[in-house]
């Protein structure tokens, strides 16, 4: 994705089923745990770059020995630096007995995070601030281990102050900049509840049918209890992603399936989905049960994990993003007339190299369509170097644009700060032939076009095609998400942008005014949640105008040179991702009533000049 957003997070559960002694014999360690989780973190470190923290839960401890320990971090490298201070904290105690990690009992009354329940997570802040005191796990203490409890999740909740009013809490400041909290204090609340009714025997279960229907939003999440139970859930609608692995060793959650794949060396059917409104519950003995805690309704889950979040890695996903770009091979064709000799194709950035791959070979099977057809006209009237030069043509395709490091400048005013964000990619000089070649470069998503514009078509018009046309492996976003990724103010995307200076250009621009004074009504009945009003901004308007004055948006002024833009269609997007059907940003079509909400509040925000998220 062009235009960097912050999305998405990162979950990593691993419930030890075996003593430690166990994993010491077996793997000559027994940090064995502690291992598998920094793995299974950093496999999905994609997921969250802002922060990372883990907490881990050890069993059977002595009264008055702590047996619940955090540790969370938001340095430039957060993951490695976890696991740098826990290595530390292991080598200071070898000083002492270089043979303590032999005894493994030895070593977990010392080793502050070695435990047999172990929750990481991965952080981009979507919502709060980037302090590392918003770093998941959070964690509640209490003097009785069933009553502590770390959470961290991949999730956010539209619905937050109702949650607080509905245990009757008055949230402080830090409650709510955080959707965690008010998350955390709704389970939290129903848990000691669960342990008040039966004292050493708590119904975990009940406690979480009795609080995820208060949820409104797309969560994944997981948590450990200080009595020694471990659970991961999952929304009613499976709009955020949720696997597990099992085996008489080890319990294992994640939020993508390659990550579990690649930490344990397992078999893609051996991982399994957790499906929507399921939990998956560890007990204190190491048994386990899934459990239907939501009702499940239909599956929306996230296009967008598909598209770009989640690790091209696993195969479902390669093959899916391969046919996103198989899918628009069709329309470059259309556009480009066919011409393929004077034409050649691309990809930025280096997450969108898959779906090339895709359009590569729909471009190739047209192509060789076209020599089968070529040459059976001949009827064997054909020399040597007549079939040469036929069988010899290839798509052509280039490693046009370079990402160089992540460039700042020193200067705060704004021409030196524009004049940097032109250079955030370098280009590959003599590949496009002067004002001859056409260059089709394809993107994940095109969201905000700043990137696009700033940088991207600029560059590219240094190279002097004849034209560009930039590609889309994802429809026109249109609506906000308020499920886990950062696009919230209507402001940032090109495309309501396009449909507004189209309202302008035709004389309709009371339009916003009359759909702002419909959402005030709402807001004033209560009714904001009822419909989604922003889907009238774009209905006088057919896809191809909004493409097309997108395209105008995107050229700088001084670019003088042809510039297309061509979108992948919501059709052809189901085809490609057939499981994952989440599509509310692409058509304002929400799973959940917050999500009209959301959007509608989104809307007042642009009318008013406010700069704020919609949730």
């Amino acid at each position: 994705m062009s235009d960097a957003i912050k999305h998405e997070c990162g979950l990593a559960f691993i419930r030890l089923r075996k003593s430690l002694s166990y994993y010491q014999q077996k793997y000559q360690t027994v940090l064995w745990g502690l291992n598998k989780m920094y793995l299974l973190m950093e496999k999905q470190h994609n997921r969250g770059q802002d922060g990372a923290g883990l907490a881990s839960v050890k069993l059977n401890v002595e009264p008055g020995y702590p047996f619940l320990n955090r540790i969370r971090s938001n340095h430039p490298q957060p993951i490695a630096d976890i696991f740098r201070q826990i290595g530390q904290e292991y080598a200071e105690l070898q000083k002492y007995n270089n043979d303590i990690g032999k005894h493994p009992g030895l070593l977990k009354g010392h080793l502050s995070h070695l435990g047999e329940l172990l929750l990481g997570h991965l952080r981009y802040g979507t919502q709060g601030k980037n302090s590392v005191e918003f770093c998941h796990p959070f964690i509640k203490r209490n003097t009785i281990p069933a009553r502590n409890l770390a959470l961290a999740g991949n999730f956010n909740l539209i619905n937050t102050e109702e949650l607080f009013q509905s245990i009757g809490m008055e949230p402080g400041d830090f409650q709510r900049q955080s959707d965690l909290a008010a998350l955390m204090e709704v389970i939290y609340h129903f848990l000691v509840k669960a342990d008040e009714l039966s004292p050493g025997k708590m119904d975990i279960v009940t406690a979480l049918k009795r609080a995820l229907p208060m949820f409104d939003g797309g969560f994944h999440v997981g948590g450990i209890v200080g009595n020694g139970i471990g659970f991961v859930f999952r929304d009613a609608h499976g709009i955020r992603p949720s696997y597990y692995y099992i085996n008489d060793e080890v319990i294992v959650a994640a939020s993508e399936r390659a990550a579990i794949r690649t930490t344990f060396n397992v078999g893609e059917n051996e991982v399994q989905e957790l499906m929507p409104g399921q939990a998956l519950i560890v007990y204190e003995d190491g048994s386990f049960q899934i459990e239907q805690v939501l009702e499940p309704k239909e599956r929306r889950a996230c296009s967008f994990e598909r598209i770009y979040f989640s690790r091209g890695s696993d195969e479902k996903i390669y093959r899916e993003r391969s046919a996103l770009g198989y899918h628009l091979s069709k329309p470059v064709l259309e556009a480009i007339d066919y011409d393929l000799r004077n034409t050649i194709f691309s990809f930025i950035p280096n997450t969108a190299e898959v779906a090339f791959y895709g359009l590569i070979k729909g471009c190739e099977d047209y192509l060789n369509k076209i020599k089968i057809e070529r040459i059976l006209a001949w009827n064997g009237n054909v020399d040597a170097e007549k079939l040469s030069e036929m069988i010899n043509r290839k798509i052509r395709m280039e490693k046009i644009a370079i990402k160089d490091v992540k460039m700042r400048t020193f200067i705060t005013e704004d021409v030196s700060r524009s004049e940097m964000v032109q250079h955030v990619y370098d280009i590959t000089y003599g590949t496009v032939r002067k004002d001859l070649d056409t260059l089709v470069v394809i993107d994940d998503s095109i969201v905000r076009g700043t990137t696009l514009k700033e940088s991207i078509v600029r560059m590219l018009s240094r190279l002097s095609p004849k034209r560009i046309i930039i590609v889309s492996s994802a429809p026109q976003i249109r609506y906000p998400d308020c499920y886990g990724i950062d696009m919230s103010k209507l402001g940032d995307f090109i495309a309501f942008n396009a449909a507004v200076e189209l309202l302008k250009e035709r004389g309709k621009e009371d339009t916003l005014k009359e759909l702002y004074d419909q959402c005030l009504h709402l807001l004033h009945k209560n009714e904001l949640h009822t419909v989604n009003v922003v889907k009238q901004v774009y209905k006088s308007f057919t896809n191809e105008e909004i493409t097309k004055k997108i395209a105008e948006l995107i050229v700088p002024a001084d670019v003088d040179l042809p510039v297309d833009v061509i979108y992948q269609g919501i059709e052809t997007l189901h085809m490609a991702c057939p499981n994952n059907l989440g599509d509310w940003y692409f058509t304002g079509n929400y799973p959940t009533p917050g999500g009209n909400r959301v959007v509608n509040k989104a809307f007042m925000n642009y009318m008013e000049g406010r700069n704020v998220r919609g949730y």
